[in-house]
This record gives C-alpha cells, structure tokens and sequence, in this order.
C-alpha cells in the first residue's frame, strides 16, 4: 500500500510541477518579430550627417557658405541623381547646407 502511495504521489508531483513549466513558459505568438517593429527604432540622420557622409564619397564636400541658395537648389538636384541619393535624404542636405549658407 505504501509503493502505491508514493507512486501516486510521484506523478502527482511530477503533474503539478509540469503544469507550471508550461504555464510558466513563454510563446512566440505572444510576442511580435523584429521586423513589424524595425522601422519604428529606425535612426534618422540629420541634413549635417547626411552631407558629411554622402558628398565625401567622391570629392570634398563644400563649405555650406561657397554658394547661395539658388545654387545649392540647381547642385543638389545634379547630386541626387549622381549621388543615388533618395528625395528624404536630399531634402535634408539642401536644408542644411541653406540654414548655414
């Protein structure tokens, strides 16, 4: 009587302890992947960062002040297509290279 007793008891606790492992365990239906989330922690560069990186590329950049607004206009539009640069990223090199004109 006293085998039966601790076999029953064995798998009662071996059941109960089971139960809590699952229950305690994690899914991954409960949590959302990294790309549905990537854009949002996306890091924007600023027109400065921009300019620094893209117009070293090739040549050395110009100072912001060598020419007026207009020119900047007519330089950024030639660069963009030489540079492959995207409408965002363009747009904030003109900015700044017209904020520190």
């Amino acid at each position: 009587m006293k085998i039966i007793y601790k076999t029953v008891l064995i798998v009662w606790v071996l059941i109960i302890t089971l139960g809590i492992v699952i229950s305690c365990s994690s899914t991954k239906d409960k949590y959302t992947s990294i790309t549905e989330n990537e854009e949002e922690f996306k890091i924007e560069k600023s027109g400065a960062q921009l300019w620094g990186e893209v117009c070293n590329r090739c040549h050395l950049a110009p100072s912001p002040a060598d020419y007026n607004d207009t020119d900047w206009e007519t330089i950024s539009l030639h660069m963009r297509v030489r540079a492959n640069l995207t409408e965002n990223e363009i747009s904030k090199i003109e900015t700044f290279l017209k904020s520190a004109n």
